[in-house]
Order: structure tokens, then C-alpha cells, then sequence
């Protein structure tokens, strides 16, 4: 979708936001016990952080790896663009969210004896979010919002 750098960069700020408050109204819910309204503002706050490593990680190595591994199964220009688009979705949050998982481990449990198993029950935990999040919530709205705000330029 963007055709620049600058719109990258902006797809790639609304992106890392959309998911990583996604994720952290999920985490901070689990861990009061449920979705409630005084869950909003301290995951707002866990976003206003966490987006930033979504951003550097995902910029650094996990869209890049997404779409290779999304490559090996579908080809631009001959299969349909909505798997495509799916493909990469999802080879991307399945780097992104272990590589998450791991910052949050580190960040919210520190490095313990335990560290591997608390990693891998974070992964466990927050792929099934992370992977709906982003194919029917955060992957359409950010598209939408993109097209909307590029809509002169990508015509």
C-alpha cells in the first residue's frame, strides 16, 4: 500500500499503535480479571511504550521477515491480492509475536529462572489475540485509516 518512504513510515506508526493497544487491553484485562472500563488507561499507558519496540522490531526485521515466509506461499501479481494480504499479515505476527512476547516477558516478569517457560506461556497466551487483532481489527482499520489520509496520492 504505501508507495513512499514517508508513507511507510506513517502506515508503520499507525500499525505498531493499533496492535500494541490491541495486545495491551487484552494483557492488562487478563490481569484485572476481566475487561472492564478501568482496563482503557493503563493499557493506553503500556502503549504509549510498548508501541515503540512493535515499531523498531517490526521496521528492523519483522515485516521483512513476514513477507519473505508470506512470498514462499504467494506471488504478487498472480494470486488474489486478499491472500496476499493475509499471508503477510500472518507470517508476520507469527515473527512479531514471539520477538513481543519476549520484550514483555522481559519488561513485565523480568529474567528469571523461569524466563523461558513465563516466554513461552506469553507466546501461547497472546498468539491467538495477536493473529485475530490483526486480520480483522487492526490489519482493516489502519488500511482504512491509510487509504483515507493518502487517498490524493495512491490514485
Amino acid at each position: 500500500m504505501p508507495k513512499t518512504k514517508f508513507q511507510g513510515f506513517i502506515f508503520s506508526v499507525m500499525m505498531s499503535i493499533i496492535m500494541a493497544y490491541g495486545m495491551e487491553l487484552y494483557n492488562v484485562a487478563q490481569k484485572m480479571g476481566g475487561m472492564s472500563n478501568s482496563v482503557f488507561l493503563p493499557a493506553l499507558i503500556e502503549t504509549s511504550y510498548m508501541s515503540l519496540f512493535v515499531f523498531a522490531i517490526s521496521n528492523l526485521c519483522g515485516n521483512k521477515i513476514g513477507k519473505k515466509l508470506a512470498f514462499r506461499h504467494v506471488s504478487p501479481g498472480k494470486d488474489n491480492p486478499f491472500f496476499i494480504t493475509v499471508m503477510i499479515s500472518g507470517c508476520t505476527v507469527g515473527f512479531m509475536c514471539p520477538a513481543m512476547s519476549l520484550v514483555a516477558t522481559v519488561v513485565f516478569s523480568g529474567v528469571s529462572t523461569q524466563f523461558i517457560a513465563d516466554w513461552f506461556a506469553t507466546v501461547v497466551k497472546n498468539f491467538p489475540m495477536a493473529l485475530l487483532w490483526q486480520l480483522f481489527f487492526a490489519g482493516p482499520l489502519v488500511r482504512l485509516l491509510f487509504r483515507t489520509i493518502f487517498k490524493k496520492q495512491l490514485i
